[in-house]
C-alpha cells in the first residue's frame, strides 16, 4: 500500500491531530519569522539614524542626553562581565551535580535531590535580585571584598550563577544517564574505579549534551533582565571590576520600556537594535556550539 493510498485510509481524528499539530509548529515558525523581521526593520531604521560603526565600536552608550551617544561596548562588556563570572560559578557546580547524580547518587537520593534542584529555577527572578541587593551584597561581598558597591557586577553575576546551576546540572545529567550502560561496564571489567569512568569514559561520550547545556546556560545568562536591572545598576561604563556598577543590554531595554522615552525617537529604536544584537550573540553561540557536537560525535562514533 502506498503513502498516499495510507493517507487517505486515516480516521478524521488522526487527521484533526496533525492538523493541530501543524498548526501548532506554524504558530511557532511564524511567532519567530514575526520576530525577526520587526526587530530587522526598526534596526534598520536604526542604522539610518545612526553608523553601523559608531554603534558597534563606540565606547559611550547615553541616547537619552543632550549631548547622544551610541556605543554599545560598555552595555556589551557589562553582558560579558555578568555572563562570565555566572558561568564561573554555574559550570563547575553544575557539572558536579549531575556526575553525582547519574553516577554516585542512590536512586531514593536522585529522586530527592533533582527535583529540589529543579525547584531553584522555578523562583522568580525578580527574587533572586533583591536577594542579591539586600542580602549577598551588604552581608557577604562588601565584608569579603573591599570596595563593592551597592549596586555591582559581581553580585548580579554569582547570583544568576546560582540561577544555571539547575539547568546545567538537569541536562547535563539527562545526557549522562543517557549514556549506555555497556561503557560503564567494560570501564569497571578494565579495573577503572568509579571516579575514573565518570571522568574518562561518561564524561566525554556525554560532552555533545554537557556543551548543549552549558550553551544553554549562557544564552539564559545573556537574557536574564530582572536580577542584573535590581543589583547591577544602570550605570554604562565599561570596566572590568566587578565591584562597580555596571549596565547590560537587557538592563537597558527595561530602562527605556518604562514609557519615559518617546516612541519612534532614535533612543526608543535602541530597544530593537539592542535586540538584534543579543539575537546575533544568542545565534553565533548556537552555531559555535552545533560545530563543536559535531566533532565530537565524529570522535565517538
Amino acid at each position: 500500500m502506498t503513502t498516499r493510498e495510507l493517507t487517505r485510509r486515516r480516521r478524521p481524528g488522526e487527521q484533526l491531530l496533525i492538523g493541530v499539530l501543524f498548526g501548532c509548529a506554524a504558530v511557532c515558525v511564524a511567532t519567530t519569522v514575526g520576530i525577526i523581521l520587526t526587530l530587522g526593520f526598526e534596526t534598520m531604521e536604526f542604522l539610518r539614524r545612526v553608523p553601523l560603526q559608531e554603534f558597534l565600536f563606540g565606547t559611550r552608550w547615553a541616547p537619552t542626553f543632550a549631548d547622544a551617544s551610541f556605543g554599545v561596548l560598555p552595555l556589551v562588556s557589562a553582558t560579558l562581565l555578568v555572563t562570565g563570572i555566572a558561568l564561573v560559578v554555574a559550570v563547575p557546580l553544575g557539572l558536579a551535580s549531575a556526575i553525582y547524580l547519574s553516577e554516585y547518587a542512590r536512586p531514593r537520593v536522585r529522586a530527592v535531590i533533582k527535583p529540589a534542584l529543579e525547584i531553584v529555577a522555578g523562583v522568580p527572578t525578580v527574587v533572586f535580585g533583591y536577594f542579591a541587593l539586600t542580602f549577598l551584597t551588604p552581608e557577604l561581598l562588601q565584608e569579603l571584598v573591599p570596595g563593592t558597591r551597592v549596586f555591582n557586577t559581581l553580585a548580579a553575576g554569582l547570583v544568576i550563577g546560582i540561577m544555571i546551576i539547575p539547568l546545567i546540572a538537569s541536562i547535563a545529567e539527562d545526557a549522562m544517564r543517557a549514556v549506555p550502560n555497556e561503557l560503564r561496564q567494560a570501564s569497571y571489567g578494565l579495573g577503572a574505579v568509579r571516579r575514573t569512568t565518570a571522568l574518562k569514559v561518561i564524561v566525554p561520550a556525554a560532552f555533545s549534551g554537557i556543551v548543549a547545556a552549558v550553551l544553554l546556560a549562557a544564552s539564559r545568562a545573556i537574557g536574564e533582565t530582572m536580577v542584573v536591572a535590581v543589583a547591577a545598576g544602570q550605570m554604562a561604563q565599561m570596566t572590568a571590576d566587578p565591584r562597580e556598577p555596571s549596565q547590560t543590554m537587557t538592563a537597558y531595554i527595561v530602562q527605556v520600556s518604562l514609557g519615559d522615552t518617546p516612541s519612534g525617537s532614535t533612543a526608543y529604536l535602541t530597544i530593537f537594535a539592542l535586540g538584534a544584537l543579543l539575537f546575533t550573540i544568542t545565534f553565533a553561540l548556537n552555531i559555535v556550539a552545533v560545530r563543536i557536537v559535531g566533532r565530537v560525535r565524529e570522535r565517538y562514533e
